[in-house]
């Protein structure tokens, strides 16, 4: 895997950063596509349910790493 890359986004209103390695927004840009969406509203999609289960509260990097596992682990 390659190093980590920053990218910024605005979540509800407020800009953030997100690191995260290449493969994983490579991934992400593949999921939102698939879904006709843009990558930044798929990230907002995810960030506002992370957490939403008790117990599940993470950091949205990890989010965003465990949601493009689990899509594709279902395919």
């Amino acid at each position: 895997m390659s190093g980590l890359v920053k990218r910024s986004v605005t979540l509800a209103g407020h800009r953030t950063s997100i690191a995260l390695e290449a493969e994983f927004w490579a991934a992400l840009a593949a999921c939102a596509a698939a879904r006709g969406m843009a990558l930044a509203a798929l990230v907002a999609e995810i960030d506002a349910t992370r957490g939403a289960a008790p117990g599940s509260e993470r950091g949205l990097a990890s989010a965003l790493r465990v949601f493009v596992l689990q899509n594709f682990s279902r395919r």
